[in-house]
């Protein structure tokens, strides 16, 4: 089984290698690691896609990871297939090739964009009332009939469900983690959603800001 572990680690040399070689006396497998955010106290937020054998717990994991000095845990949770960040170019080479048919193309996008952004589902919206669902990710909430009212969207932000009226409550099921971005000056939005957390952060934010701004100058 593979899980999704965000881990907080020293941003120096030999840190990664200690905590791989922990991992690795667990009978972890490292699948792919990426690096999500750095600190200015010289710390680094990293993603790490592990597999381990039935036989070992996931929380053998953060036993391991926290036996490392300087390490601390973040989160984890199931996680299947890959981050595939290199994805993403071949998703605007679809959405660019699709551009004439735009619900296809944005259908092209929210299937890859869980596997770049290690969110659980993604969605794209049309905010021009009344609001509509104009393409979802295969593990994207279901589509309920709820029409969102004064959608709020200047730019890249979380979505804090006990603050927004507007989101329907499928929407955070599970504790999910949301965030949106404008897909430049169109009316539609993408939104994604990391069912279990843990919650977006900024970098990740800013990414899915520029994303939005990309994919919305091809659309245009």
């Amino acid at each position: 089984m593979s899980f999704l572990i965000r881990v907080l680690l020293s941003d120096t040399p030999g840190s990664l290698a200690l905590l791989a070689e922990a991992l690795g006396l667990v009978e972890a497998n490292i699948q792919s690691v990426d690096v999500v955010e750095r600190f200015p106290n010289g710390t680094v937020m990293d993603d790490f896609v592990i597999s381990i054998p039935k036989h070992v717990m996931a929380d053998t994991l953060i036993t391991a990871a926290e036996q490392v000095e300087g390490v601390e845990v973040d989160s984890i949770r199931p996680f299947s297939g890959t981050v595939d960040r290199r994805g993403q170019i071949e998703m605007l080479a679809a959405v660019a090739a699709g551009k004439r048919d735009v619900p296809k193309a944005m259908q092209a996008m929210v299937n890859v964009i869980p596997r770049t952004m290690t969110s659980g589902w993604a969605m794209v919206i049309d905010t021009t009332p009344p609001v509509r669902r104009v393409a979802a990710s295969q593990a994207a909430p279901e589509d309920d009939g709820t029409v969102p009212q004064n959608v709020v969207l200047e730019t890249a932000r979380l979505l804090i469900p006990e603050q927004e009226d507007w989101i329907p409550e499928s929407w955070s099921l599970l504790d999910s983690s949301l965030a949106i971005a404008p897909l430049g000056k169109t009316p539609l939005a993408l939104i994604i959603g990391r069912p279990g957390g843990p919650d977006f952060l900024a970098s990740e934010v800013q990414h899915l800001g520029d994303l939005g701004a990309i994919v919305g100058a091809i659309i245009s």
